[in-house]
């Protein structure tokens, strides 16, 4: 009886959206067309270019045609591209984008959301005019895009292994988190995030995944002022596990990944590319609520010494630490100084 079970499933595997592939054809985008905003720089280019780089053709969304570095670079490696001028900042130049693309011919398999822009002021003098922008580039062009190919994706029948295409939006650490003088941009990315989940639901079952991506401290032109800031650079550094500031090269695996069959069982998530900061700060977090929660000493786990270790100076691990030194040392962690990140946007920079 097992071994015709065992049978039965090695049959299954070896046909219809079950069957097993080697992990280049798992990855390979070979045969698929990419649409794709903010593709001129950092993040966004070398996503693109990973893209072309995995198979794929490549269509870049551009408020003009001046920027040809990305284009050339992915007719370098073999691929088609072409730029479609639009304007993220107006809604009706976003709605009219799509209709020509699929003048042209094309056939969208993959959407990469990943333009945005950034304004800083204080909440209470943030402009109406300012707000209203970072809405329209950062959330309003990201869903009229994904409504509109999402339905050009659904209208068509599902290829052999069950999948419509994929969706990729670029959101940002403060998805998570809320920011200071950063209102609209916290605002917009947390609604991406929210966005990602609801159009995941829906559409998983007929074969459309749609995830995110949310960039950490990577070093792009949109950092640049941080990073030649040497205290606030030093300081952002030290909170990195990973040791060192992300690079735009840290994003092609994750892209092509999300991109292929590789993920053909993952939608609705939100990938964090930040070297493990989120990690670090959800740990300094239970830390402090554990300490919280008890008002005798507090364990402390093996796994959480490092951390303690780094924020106390303690040189020998303590059994037991009592609530009041580890709240005042997590709170440390948060109020020494604004932690760089709640004054910085993350995105497509």
């Amino acid at each position: 009886m097992a071994s015709e079970r065992a049978q039965q499933f090695s049959e299954h595997l070896q046909s219809g959206p079950g069957k097993m592939n080697s992990v280049q054809q798992l990855f390979s985008l070979e045969g698929k067309t990419a649409l794709v905003t903010g593709g001129t720089r950092g993040i966004g280019q070398a996503m693109a270019i990973a893209l072309a780089e995995a198979g794929a053709d490549v269509l870049l969304v551009q408020r003009d045609e001046s920027n040809q570095a990305t284009k050339q670079a992915i007719e370098k490696i073999g691929r088609k591209s072409q730029i479609y001028t639009a304007d993220l900042a107006s809604n009706e130049s976003m709605k009219s984008l799509l209709p020509k693309v699929l003048k042209d011919g094309y056939q969208i398999h993959i959407l990469l959301n990943c333009g945005g822009i950034q304004r800083r002021h204080p909440a209470h003098q943030f402009p109406d005019d300012d707000w209203n922008e970072v809405m329209q580039v950062n959330l309003n062009a990201v869903f009229t895009l994904c409504r509109d190919v999402g339905a050009h994706m659904l209208a068509r029948s599902p290829d052999e292994h069950g999948r419509r295409g994929s969706i990729i939006n670029v959101g940002s650490l403060l998805t998570f988190q809320g920011g200071i003088n950063v209102p609209a941009y916290a605002a917009s990315k947390g609604a991406v995030g929210q966005l990602t989940k609801a159009l995941s639901n829906q559409w998983a079952a007929q074969g459309i995944c749609v995830n995110a991506i949310a960039p950490g401290y990577i070093a792009t032109e949109m950092n640049t002022a941080l990073i030649n800031d040497e205290k606030r650079a030093a300081s952002i550094l030290e909170r990195i596990p990973a040791g060192r500031w992300g690079n735009p090269e840290d994003f092609k695996g994750s892209v092509v990944y999300l991109a292929s069959r590789a993920s053909g069982y993952v939608s609705g998530e939100i990938l964090t590319v930040d070297g493990g900061w989120m990690v670090l700060k959800r740990s300094v977090i239970v830390l402090r609520t554990a300490a919280t929660l008890d008002c005798g000493p507090t364990p402390l786990h093996p796994n959480a010494f490092a951390l303690y270790k780094a924020q106390t100076e303690t040189p020998e691990k303590p059994e037991t630490v009592e609530p009041h030194v580890l709240w005042v040392e997590s709170m440390r962690y948060f109020l020494s100084e604004p932690p760089p990140m709640l004054e910085t946007g993350f995105g497509a920079g």
